[in-house]
């Protein structure tokens, strides 16, 4: 039986980020222009981490999944968070965009050097994030992830 042309991909994206005013605008994003995706949200690397790992009391994923990471954050930031990811075994292969504040060429090199997909600054990606959007959905439908 041959596959359907247009088989829309459902993933998880797993939104890391404390500013509750950005996450919002991302979720409302996401909803408007139909990202086919199950998106969920953690505030800081450390909650990532467990979320990811399957040992949040009540925050779970189903693969394949996209990481979006903030990487100013407390408890664990964004930089530590992918050290502890990329040691993982389990982990290691996860795709993670860094979608920060911060438009620093240390901290995209330093981001590269941690095998992020793609490094990308909250002000470039569009009012309400509607170019995330639109790169979130051609990505969840081009992409064969992990």
């Amino acid at each position: 039986m041959a596959e359907p042309l247009h088989r829309p991909l459902f993933c998880t994206v797993l939104l890391v980020d404390d500013d509750d005013v950005a996450t919002e605008g991302v979720l409302r994003s996401f909803r408007k222009h139909e990202v086919p995706s199950h998106t969920v949200t953690a505030q800081d690397g450390y909650e990532a981490l467990e979320i990811l790992r399957g040992l949040h009391p009540y925050k779970s994923i189903h693969t394949p999944v996209i990481v979006l990471l903030d990487l100013n954050m407390p408890r664990m930031d964004g930089f530590q968070f992918l050290e502890e990811m990329r040691a993982d075994p389990v982990l290691r292969r996860t795709v993670v965009f860094v979608l920060s504040t911060s438009a620093r060429d240390q901290d995209r090199a330093r981001a590269y050097d941690e095998q992020v997909a793609g490094y990308m600054v909250k002000s470039a990606v569009g009012p309400q994030f509607a170019l995330l959007a639109d790169f979130m959905n051609q990505y969840a439908r081009t992409q064969n992830l992990p």
